[in-house]
């Protein structure tokens, strides 16, 4: 089983707690399903958040999907002039018998246009 990493990113269309949980947890549950991953694969997850994010906790929002015995952490997203606002980004660390180029690396909606190198 090698360690792999798994990129993904939201961009919320508000800064509301409900709606940070809602779209979080939506690409969370798009990637395990995507590269066909349970809760006991994850080794770790890395959030960052724009700055304009104020309402809540990324990771927040995995708790709540039940992923409690994994490590995770949120720090805040560079502020670099003309980013796009209001984005969730994930970096997950995941036990995987997948080559590198097989894990499906997940942006959901307008965040797609972050990296249309590897978006699925």
């Amino acid at each position: 089983m090698a360690v792999r990493a798994v990129r993904g990113a939201v961009q919320l269309e508000r800064d509301e707690a409900g709606h940070m949980d809602e779209q979080v947890g939506a690409l969370l549950t798009a990637i395990l399903e995507r590269n066909e991953l349970a809760a006991d694969d994850l080794i770790s997850i890395w959030f960052t958040a724009t700055p304009d994010l104020h309402s809540d906790f990324p990771a927040a929002a995995a708790r709540k999907l039940g992923i409690v015995d994994v490590p995770l952490i949120c720090a805040q997203e560079l502020d670099i002039d003309g980013a796009m606002p209001r984005v969730v980004r994930v970096l997950a660390h995941i036990e995987s018998d997948r080559p590198r180029a097989g894990i499906a690396h997940v942006y959901l909606g307008a965040a797609a246009a972050l990296r249309k190198d590897i978006a699925q």
